[in-house]
């Protein structure tokens, strides 16, 4: 499957999920941002995820919410240092070297966008 085939199918599993029409979503728009996901939408992301593509995604797997709820990670509204080195090891999906600059907590959802999930994806297909 190349990459136009799997922005598709997530764009579908999106509009589903979030009831957005296909014309709202584009390859860099932010899932809470751009799209309005809420926390209990990403529920939905991985399920509809996990249904078209045949694959399993792990708690945690595409959402790092143990790393974000973890005091050795987070201090101070801020992402620490190997809080950062976590994220890279755990989500090589994720484009986490201009979070880094600036890791305030807040700033974290802007980086799940639909080519976060498409990489994604296409990392569990190979």
């Amino acid at each position: 499957m190349n990459k136009e085939e799997l922005y598709n199918k997530v764009t579908s599993c999106l509009v589903e999920a979030l009831g957005v029409d296909e014309e709202e979503v584009s390859i860099d728009s932010t899932l809470t941002g751009d799209l309005g996901a809420e926390s209990i939408d990403f529920l939905d992301i991985v399920f509809r995820l996990e249904k078209t593509f045949g694959i399993k995604i792990p708690r945690g797997g595409l959402f790092p919410e143990h790393i974000l709820s973890n005091p050795e990670y987070v201090k101070d509204g801020k992402v620490t240092p190997s809080g950062i080195e976590e994220l890279r090891k755990n989500m090589p999906h994720l484009d986490i070297e201009k979070f880094a600059k600036d890791p305030n907590v807040n700033n974290f959802a802007d980086l799940f966008t639909v080519e976060t999930l498409v990489n994604y994806v296409a990392s569990k297909l190979n």
